[in-house]
């Protein structure tokens, strides 16, 4: 199916002095998504960031908000870059009806709700798919659509408990609550993505859409991987802060500066290593063996003890000329600012507001990210208006879609 691509924010602008790089000829292709239109169910979390993404890579995206907004929009912001609104309410079938239309000349549907809630609303997979076989139906859930727990309510932290992966990060101690990362976008948005790009992909050589059901819960599971390969092999501890990557080496550690701010240190490898020691001015022949984790303690005392010495800003200036695997550890404010991030433009101002630029990027064009805020559509007939279908279908791979007649069940998405 062909369609405009979303929108590209004229208005952002990158938060960088640096000359943009030399226009390639992959500057001129259309965006990637370009032609695919996403119909999206409002939501939060993982799948609108999913969503956001698909936007970002040019998809035409609508999504579908209840009568009085969406209650998570306030705190969205740019996370709803790249799309345009149309109210529906679910629980009026002559709503559901036009939305069936809606998702008829759609390639792709997002949903987030939780398991059943669909299929009350008559929007659920076997019913949207035998209308429309090449539909690609991406779902979002926290627990996944099977075992015990499918139907209980979670949060990041919650998925992130049961996998084992919570109890990992942290000090000795006791575990630290960390930021909704590994779950809601790491293991939830980015695999909804996945799945999404998957699916477009094998309709290309099939001509039928796929059913893409991606749980939090296992994608957290598919980011622990190593470690869990690690663990089977007995090299992992379930002690935190005793293992190679938890904080527990010396050498892949936080360290306390002078002045309250802190320094990342990740000198793994040997030449790494041996720089890290060049920069703290310590002679290896006088330190214990880093390969005795017994000798881990008396090591990681050492290294704290030499960063104590001097302030944060003073170390980075001397390892500047080092490659020693050592940042700076910066503020949200203050990575705006770093020269690598603002030299590759990895922000964008849109709207008053500062948010990440796309990624990943194509080509040496600058990534531009999909318009923000939102637009609206009036009313569902506005947006099937703004949905007609073509006169011709452009190529061989273009959808042909019939408008569903079947009267949808009443249900509510909350």
């Amino acid at each position: 199916m062909e369609t405009a691509a979303a929108t590209p924010d004229a208005s952002a602008r990158p938060r960088t002095s640096a000359r943009p790089a030399a226009e390639s000829a992959e500057s001129d292709e259309r965006p990637p998504l370009a032609g695919i239109r996403v119909i999206e169910f409002a939501a939060l979390g993982p799948a609108p960031h999913a969503v956001m993404q698909l936007a970002d890579l040019g998809a035409d995206v609508l999504r579908i908000v209840r009568p009085g907004g969406n209650p998570y929009d306030a705190e969205a912001g740019t996370l709803l870059r790249g799309r345009t609104d149309a109210t529906a309410d679910l629980a009026d079938p002559v709503d559901v009806a036009r939305v069936r239309e809606l998702v008829a000349r759609a390639d792709v549907l997002v949903e987030g709700y939780r398991p059943g809630v669909m299929e009350r609303l008559g929007l659920g997979p076997d019913e949207l798919r035998a209308a429309d076989p090449r539909l690609i139906y991406a779902r979002m859930t926290g627990w996944g659509r099977t075992g015990p727990w499918a139907g209980r309510a979670g949060h990041d932290l919650t998925y992130l408990a049961v996998t084992g992966v919570l109890h990992a990060i942290g000090p000795a101690d006791r575990p630290v609550v960390p930021l909704n990362l590994l779950g809601d976008y790491g293991g939830g948005a980015m695999f909804l993505v996945e799945g999404v790009l998957a699916g477009l992909l094998a309709r290309e050589r099939t001509g039928r859409g796929r059913l893409v059901e991606a749980a939090m819960v296992d994608g957290i599971g598919q980011l622990a991987h190593q470690e869990r390969a690690l663990r089977a092999q007995g090299r992992w501890s379930e002690t935190r802060e005793a293992n190679l990557l938890d904080g527990g080496a010396p050498f892949y550690a936080v360290y306390r500066c002078a002045d309250g701010r802190f320094v990342a240190v990740a000198a793994v490898e040997p030449a790494f290593y041996l720089d890290l020691l060049a920069g703290l001015g310590l002679d290896a022949d006088a330190l214990p063996d880093r390969g005795d984790e017994a000798s881990w303690p008396a090591l990681r005392d050492a290294f704290a003890a030499a960063f104590a010495a001097h302030d944060r800003d003073k170390w980075m200036r001397r390892f500047d000329a080092l490659d020693a695997c050592v940042a700076p550890v910066l503020t949200w404010d203050e990575s705006l600012e770093h020269p690598q991030l603002a030299g590759r433009g990895a922000f964008v101002e849109q709207g008053g507001m500062t948010a990440p630029a796309p990624a990943p990027r194509f080509g040496a064009a600058a990534p531009v990210p999909a318009a923000w805020p939102p637009a609206r559509h009036p009313d569902l007939g506005t947006a099937l208006a703004a949905w007609a279908e073509p006169d011709a279908a452009p190529d061989s791979t273009a959808a042909t879609h019939s408008h569903p007649t079947t009267d949808p069940d009443r249900g509510d998405p909350r």
